[in-house]
């Protein structure tokens, strides 16, 4: 295995995990909590891989101490998690649920206590069910009450928490919950799936606007974007047009206007056969371009692409996500997703930390001067006990190895990368595909939430404690 622990990773590097709220809390009925798009979804037959839902998951709720400690055993110095909407604001719509804020300002002092940072997330995939009835992502009033929510959970934790992020992949929110449909709220609508990703961006804008308003200057603000390292099968120019569309479609109808102010051109050009656009209003532009103080990118595998001819509308299709009716690429009919060879995990994704690198510098590119952290970066496998009780996950460490590498490389080549959150602390609720792959650091026993540090867990801590001594004896 390669050394990981020397130079050139900063001394402050942070050395985190990271986890959702629907994923590992469990609860889901109690201290006021209401049901979220999440709870709708899984508990309507054939959305989850063996009906599975999230009702107690790894009951994170109740045993949040414990798992505290699990990180403090792993040396973790920041952990990564977000907050359950319905649980704060159970209709989405007026003041707090004080029970709900309890809990995270609990959460957040036993981290601290601990030494870890806490890093706070405040949508990953939950919308109250209430607003989706009202019309979801795809209207615009939801990113009005999304920003009435951030102010509450910035006045209530912004003096411990410093560190905040408004979205988690808005990608799969758009294109995954109202375009293939294999997320919730699990609409096939591709008009339906644009107006949501520009409602998305408008949240994240007027969002950061909110925070700012009510966390100290020192805290940071980021987003987290699953931006896909698109590339072509061929140097053909047809191929290169696939990237370029693809590359609209799931990088630049973010970044674009998050980091730029604006759409790309060429996005407006490919989708106008679904949507004219006409929702984007006067001034959407200026409010979604607020002033970040960190970009978080989430990598797991790259995309590659290549032109074909249209497939007709509603045919299955590869997609990148699994197979579905529905595509989660408005207007890319003429593109093709191919595997890419190598490797791959139990997700069936192609391990590849040369993309990690490349992302990375791609957006030293981007984004120029703003600091990045990997978010989310991890790797799905068949993970079982020994007889002895042991999880040995040999794999996931040689995963682990190869992409801090690309870390290390892309800090080398001038990417001010400040820290990595593995995904995930903990095995745990995999959304559309239940409880079948695991992801965690740590083994969960899901009858008897037995944890278990994997070797792969016990490698990280390795790492992260002989970064920590080298960099205390360079200070």
């Amino acid at each position: 295995m390669p050394d990981l622990t020397t130079p050139p990773f900063p001394p402050a590097f942070l050395w985190g995990a990271a986890t959702s709220a629907y994923q590992i809390e469990g609860a889901v009925r109690e201290g006021g909590r209401t049901p979220s798009i999440w709870d709708t979804f899984s508990h309507t037959p054939g959305r989850t891989a063996g009906g599975d839902h999230a009702d107690v998951t790894v009951d994170h709720y109740h045993r949040y101490r414990d798992d505290v400690a699990l990180m403090a055993d792993l040396g973790l110095t920041a952990y990564r998690f977000s907050v359950s909407w319905p649980r704060v604001q159970p209709t989405g719509r007026g003041p707090a649920v004080q029970v709900g804020l309890d809990f995270y300002r609990r959460l957040v002092d036993e981290l601290l206590a601990h030494g870890i940072k806490p890093a706070l997330t405040l949508y990953h995939w939950d919308l109250p069910q209430e607003l989706e009835d009202a019309g979801g992502w795809p209207e615009r009033d939801t990113a009005y009450r999304f920003a009435e929510y951030a102010q509450i959970m910035g006045e209530a934790l912004g003096d411990r928490v410093e560190q905040w992020t408004t979205l988690n992949e808005p990608w799969c929110s758009a294109f995954l919950g109202y375009g293939s449909g294999v997320h919730a709220p699990g609409r096939t609508d591709a008009g339906a799936s644009l107006r949501a990703a520009h409602h998305l961006n408008l949240a994240h804008g007027l969002a950061t606007s909110a925070l700012r308003s009510a966390i100290p200057a020192r805290d940071s603000i980021a987003v987290s974007l699953n931006s896909s390292v698109v590339r072509p099968a061929s140097l053909s120019p047809a191929d290169m047009a696939a990237a370029r569309k693809i590359d609209d479609l799931a990088n630049g109808v973010f970044h674009g206007p998050m980091l730029h102010g604006s759409y790309p051109q060429s996005l407006f050009e490919a989708t106008r056969s679904v949507t004219d656009w006409s929702y984007v209003q006067d001034g959407d532009l200026t409010l979604i371009h607020q002033p970040l103080d960190a970009l978080g990118l989430n990598y797991y595998t790259p995309t590659l692409v290549e032109a074909t001819e249209t497939a007709p509308a509603g045919s299955p299709r590869s997609d990148g996500h699994g197979l579905s009716a529905y595509s989660p690429w408005p207007g890319a009919d003429d593109v093709a997703f191919l595997q890419t060879p190598g490797e791959r995990t139990e997700m069936g994704w192609t391990i590849d930390p040369t993309g990690l690198h490349e992302l990375i510098m791609r957006y030293t590119r981007e984004a120029p001067g703003l600091p990045l952290y990997v978010t989310e970066n991890g790797a799905a496998y068949d993970d079982k006990p020994d007889p002895e009780g042991n999880v040995h996950d040999p794999e996931r460490i040689a995963y682990l190895h190869g992409h801090l590498s690309a870390v290390r490389r892309a800090i080398a080549d001038g990417a001010d990368v400040r820290g990595y959150y593995l995904w995930s602390l903990m095995d745990n609720f995999e959304w559309a595909y239940g409880y079948g792959k695991r992801f965690g650091l740590v083994h969960v026993d899901y009858e008897t939430q037995v944890r278990t540090i994997k070797g792969s867990g016990r490698r990280y801590a390795d790492i992260i404690r002989d970064h920590r001594s080298r960099a205390r004896r360079a200070a």
